[in-house]
């Protein structure tokens, strides 16, 4: 059978070619392309037909480079950048299609991937597609302009970076001024723009600047230009799309056991021992109960994709974790009331699975939000991989014992840094209503001790109870008990690695899983 062998070669210089798409042209009877392309793979050619076309000619090519494969000859039709994307790869099968061709007919097709333009860019540029972007041709030869203005303002109200193809030639020139327009009703003035000219190839050139002043550049059809999201900032001449590990890790230290330390705290945080509800005085300066940004990298961006609302990505947002206060459990409508204006009209409150609310503030001061929030009378408390104490409301207060251990318990742990987020559930009685015995870590305090199981697991593949390890524990003893368990945890636990998993794997604090064996796979979230 004959071969068409559709090669994306990258940006153009030898260095950034595959070896496969290397081998794939070198290999090739004839090499079919547009004129700039065939100049810029040249010096791999050694004898081989080759057909050039100018810029519109892309069916003819493809039409020949089928006529050709079905004589038994092996063609390579040569693509910059990577050939599925805005490439010939789709028109080739196209035409396929059309004359009834299905794999394993004659001719054989292979795509060789290449370096896309916009990962080309990117790279010059920083890393300005870190998080989720959208890849739009503003060329309207194929495809209306209303469907491609539509999809410019749907990925601008998303958020989404946004990378133009094709975005201005000799005759077309409205078409980039008025995304432009667009843009700036989705995105702020000073939102970071790279443009990128001939990546990698003779003529390269390299402007960071901003959506206001995109259009004093120079843009034409060897251009990529990348625009930014609400996140996107300009450091140091650099153009960098935070992901979002801020959120969940502290980026700069390395902790006692020689690793990165997995903590969602601000960015340059010391370790903390625990984080408790005291005065934020007694701790000397901000709580490490919050995470906060910075100018250079922020923090938490949060967009109300309903609205289109989206923080000042300038401004750091203040995380916070807050829970009901103890004995009871539960937040008074005057607490309700004080956390929503602390919060402001700009900030949000969302309730998490492990009964607490998550406040963020934009520009919030973390020694005014811990004092406001300790004289709310609430527990506050980290986000992210920590540990906390969840209880039940005591018979309403009614078990003031086991209440008043509870409180204890919840001073000296509750916050404190763990491989993966971990709840330790506490019951006032032998009832165990507020589930204590199904939780990764559950106490339960009967006749004036405390039950301990450990190894439950509420949700997932296999849902199933923890194991009594413990029964009788003198309540002035159960801290060192969990301190002991805890310490097995953070020492020897891997990252990420959830509690439960761990004490099966390898025990903690001298107890073993003595179980039965069970599966302990987590679903993908949504099957």
């Amino acid at each position: 059978m004959g071969r068409i062998v559709v090669v994306g070669f990258g940006p153009g210089n030898e260095d950034h070619m595959t070896y496969r798409a290397r081998r794939a042209i070198e290999e090739s009877d004839m090499i079919i392309g547009y004129k700039t392309y065939i100049d810029l793979v040249r010096d791999l050619l050694d004898g081989q037909e080759i057909i050039r076309t100018g810029m519109t000619e892309e069916v003819t090519r493809a039409q020949a480079a089928v006529r050709h494969a079905r004589s038994g000859r092996t063609v390579a039709v040569v693509s910059s950048g990577d050939a599925g994307i805005y490439g010939m790869a789709g028109l080739i099968y196209e035409v396929l299609m059309e004359q009834g061709w299905k794999p394993g007919d004659d001719p054989e097709v292979e795509v060789v991937p290449g370096v896309p333009a916009l990962n080309a860019a990117a790279s010059l540029l920083g890393a300005p597609l870190m998080h989720d972007f959208a890849a739009i041709s503003l060329s309207d030869h194929l495809t209306p302009w209303d469907v491609i203005a539509r999809r410019v303002e749907e990925a601008a109200r998303a958020d989404f970076v946004i990378v133009l193809y094709n975005p201005k030639s000799g005759r077309r020139t409205r078409q980039i001024v008025e995304t432009h327009r667009i843009l700036l009703q989705y995105r702020r003035p000073d939102t970071p723009v790279g443009i990128v000219k001939s990546a990698y190839r003779s003529g390269q050139r390299v402007v960071r600047t901003t959506l206001e002043d995109l259009l004093n550049h120079e843009i034409g059809m060897l251009t990529t230009v990348i625009v930014g999201n609400s996140s996107t900032v300009l450091y140091e001449g650099l153009m960098v799309t935070p992901r979002g590990y801020q959120r969940k890790y502290t980026l700069t230290g390395v902790n006692e056991r020689g690793r990165l330390d997995p903590m969602p705290w601000s960015l340059n945080a010391a370790r903390p021992s625990g984080a408790g509800t005291g005065s934020p005085e007694s701790r000397g300066g901000p709580s490490p109960a919050f995470r906060i940004g910075t100018a250079a990298l922020p923090a938490v961006v949060e967009v109300d994709h309903s609205s289109g609302q989206s923080f000042d990505p300038a401004r750091p947002v203040l995380e916070v974790a807050v829970r009901p206060p103890l004995p009871d459990g539960r937040f008074s409508a005057a607490q309700w009331a004080g956390i929503a204006d602390l919060v402001g009209p700009e900030g949000h409150i969302q309730w998490s699975p492990n009964h607490e609310l998550i406040l963020r503030i934009p520009g919030g001061d973390p020694v005014q939000v811990e004092a406001s929030l300790i004289a709310l009378g609430v527990r506050v408390g980290p986000t992210g991989e920590v540990l906390r104490i969840a209880t039940c409301d005591f018979c309403e207060g009614e078990k003031e014992e086991a209440a008043d251990w509870a409180r204890k318990l919840a001073e000296r742990f509750d916050g404190r840094p763990v491989p993966h987020e971990l709840t330790v559930a506490i019951n006032g009685c032998g009832m165990a209503c507020y589930g204590a015995a199904t939780e990764e870590i559950g106490l339960v305090f009967r006749r004036g001790a405390f039950e301990v199981y450990l190894g439950g697991k509420k949700g997932g593949r296999s849902p199933h109870p923890g194991v009594k390890v413990a029964e009788g524990v003198a309540p002035e003893a159960i801290g060192e008990v969990l301190d002991a368990i805890l310490k097995d945890y953070v020492e020897h636990g891997a990252p990420k690695e959830r509690f439960h998993k761990f004490f099966k794997r390898r025990g903690a604090g001298g107890y073993r899983w003595d179980g039965p064996a069970v599966e302990t796979g987590e679903p993908v979230c949504g099957e």
